[in-house]
């Protein structure tokens, strides 16, 4: 009887530690400039040397979800021009304000020896991206959103998990067709992709079209010696422990790049072109291309530059094509978030998994609502409310993302 006894404990000390390994814990805070008290919006949270992370939204605020085993472990928050902040995972508590420290004391102790200009950094970081960034196939879990806007008011929203598959940096062969695989893993969309006016936003794979916008992997930069020579070197910036090149230009448009001196990766750079130019003709209207917002991030692992996040924001206006008078604008938000790296994998995404070339609006999955409770998303910020409220005019985005199934 004892041994029956002594069996069934084991057996259920057993279960009940396979639970605990299977249990989150979510860090909740807010990450602020220690000196003016504002927010810093996409600041990279993770784990110390491990490759799973999350990033700040508009107000600052982050949910990290993290198995319970790693409650012990050093949250790690890196943002450009700071001082990193380490601190053990479980001393942060709900609504914890997180101060950083710029790193302005730092920068101006350090003598600029070197004579390169900022065009001579941008070919040099370009030369090394084989030895910066993977160059053996990986796997990616990423977090995918897109918020559509007609007249500033927000229509639809689209919400995916992804992995994302490549082999390697090389350089492809056309710089605008799309090398990496991904599968979806889960999806969910409000009703406003019923709404009329999404016919008038691009109904392709808008998840293909973020990913195609990272320079870096596509080496999508002019080769002519006249876009290097515009380059101009400005104040050394500070990230992650290493100072960092900022190098810009300006024309048409703005481009600043940031790279980090001692490996010349680059781990940043932000985009932003306001350049008109008519787009397409549907139903007696005409489109004009108003502006673009790009920016792409990068995370080290493992002394290798992995993504991190990209965010692209577009603005394109409507009017009617004979009396050339505005009627609408659109607007159309995106974010695509990495929280977890797998370097040097095995696994591969093959034909059947691979998502299909079209709009993830019609690539139904069902809704899972346990999922994303327990998934690394952007958390929703007070500036989101709008988008809520806008949204739920009919009912709840739960019974939506429900009645989509």
């Amino acid at each position: 009887m004892k041994s029956h006894n002594c069996c069934f404990l084991i057996v259920v000390l057993l279960f009940l530690s396979g639970q605990l390994l299977a249990q989150t814990i979510t860090i909740s805070a807010r990450v602020i400039d220690r000196e003016t008290k504002e927010p810093l919006p996409f600041a990279s949270v993770g784990l110390k040397n491990r490759p799973i992370g999350t990033i700040t939204n508009l107000h600052g605020e982050f949910d990290f979800h993290i198995p319970i085993e790693f409650r012990n472990d050093v949250l790690v928050i890196n943002m450009l021009g700071y001082q990193p902040y380490e601190n053990p995972a479980w001393t942060i508590t709900d609504k914890l304000n997180i101060e950083m420290v710029k790193s302005t004391k730092f920068l101006d102790e350090v003598v600029v020896s070197d004579s390169l200009r900022g065009g001579e950094i941008l070919s040099i970081a370009l030369g090394r991206i084989t030895q910066n960034y993977p160059m053996k196939p990986f796997l990616l879990d990423g977090f995918y959103r897109d918020i559509k806007e007609v007249g500033g008011t927000y229509v639809s929203l689209l919400e995916a998990a992804v992995k994302i598959f490549d082999e390697d940096y090389k350089a492809p062969r056309n710089k605008f067709k799309l090398r990496e695989r991904v599968a979806l893993q889960e999806v969910r969309r409000s009703l406003g992709y019923e709404n009329k006016f999404t016919a008038y936003f691009d109904e392709g794979n808008l998840l293909e079209d973020i990913l195609l916008h990272n320079n870096i992997r596509y080496r999508q930069f002019p080769e002519e010696e006249i876009f290097f020579k515009g380059m101009i070197r400005g104040k050394d910036s500070y990230y992650n422990g290493h100072p960092v090149y900022v190098i810009s230009q300006k024309y048409n448009y703005r481009l600043t790049i940031f790279v980090d001196k001692n490996t010349y990766g680059i781990i940043h750079l932000e985009y932003e072109n306001n350049e008109q130019e008519t787009i397409r003709k549907r139903r007696g209207l005409v489109s004009k291309f108003v502006n673009l917002k790009r920016v792409i991030d990068f995370k080290s692992y493992n002394g290798v530059l992995f993504l991190n996040y990209i965010t692209l924001d577009s603005k394109i206006n409507w009017y009617d094509r004979k009396t050339e008078e505005l009627k609408f604008e659109t607007q159309l938000h995106q974010q695509l978030l990495i929280n977890k790296v797998y370097p040097n994998t095995d696994e591969y995404i093959g034909t059947t998994e691979k998502m299909k070339n079209y709009g993830l609006q019609y690539q139904d999955l069902r809704y899972n609502k346990e999922f994303w409770d327990n998934y690394n998303v952007i958390k929703e910020s007070p500036l989101d409310r709008k988008i809520i409220n806008d949204l739920e005019k009919d009912m709840s985005l739960d019974k939506q993302f429900r009645k989509n199934n």
